[in-house]
Order: structure tokens, then C-alpha cells, then sequence
């Protein structure tokens, strides 16, 4: 997944609490789906980031030897500019893209 194509900022904006508060009712509940989600995020950042760092792996394993590889470079470089994963949630949250579900909810109903 690109997460460099969404219109996340990279830094943080001050935004207005009752936003988050309107699609669960909630702020904290907000906030705990935000935060699952932002794991979610990172996780796959990092390992999206090893797949392509493990191209660069050398097959002996001599630690005297390390090399720089300008390409490394750019992809480590690449992914330092990415947005933050709890800035890329929060959009993502108010933007309505993320599905939750509370399953108390889901029992006091039937």
C-alpha cells in the first residue's frame, strides 16, 4: 500500500476534539480505533521496508564489511518522509476509510 499518495500532512495539525467524536460518540473510543490502526499501519510500513532492504542483504556474514548502497539510501530515505502512522490513521479515520465495529454493541441488540 502507498502511503505516500494520501493526503496525510507530515506534520502534526491541532485539530478539534469533537471531531473525533461525532462517527463513534465517543472520544476515546475514537481514539482506541485510531490507535489500532495506526498499528496496523506501522507494521505494515516496517515490514513493506524489510522486503526491500532484504534485496540489499549480503550473503556472507563478515560485520567488518559494510557497505553503502546509494539505492538503500533512497528507500531508507523514502520512508523517513513518510507521515507519521497516527497522523496517516487519523486522517484516514476522518475521512470515514476506516471500518470499525463495537461488539458490546452488536450483543445489546439481539
Amino acid at each position: 500500500m502507498s502511503y505516500k499518495n494520501t493526503d496525510t500532512p507530515t506534520t502534526t495539525v491541532t485539530r478539534n476534539l469533537m471531531d473525533f467524536s461525532e462517527p463513534t460518540g465517543n472520544v476515546y473510543e475514537s481514539v482506541v480505533i485510531m490507535s489500532k490502526r495506526a498499528n496496523q499501519i506501522a507494521v505494515d510500513i516496517k515490514n513493506d521496508l524489510q522486503q526491500k532492504l532484504k534485496e540489499f542483504g549480503s550473503k556472507n556474514d563478515s560485520l567488518d564489511e559494510e557497505f553503502e548502497n546509494r539505492e538503500q539510501i533512497e528507500i531508507s530515505r523514502y520512508y523517513e518522509r513518510l507521515p507519521k502512522p497516527s497522523l496517516i490513521a487519523e486522517q484516514e479515520f476522518l475521512d470515514g476509510k476506516i471500518y470499525y465495529r463495537n461488539p458490546r454493541e452488536e450483543k445489546a441488540k439481539f
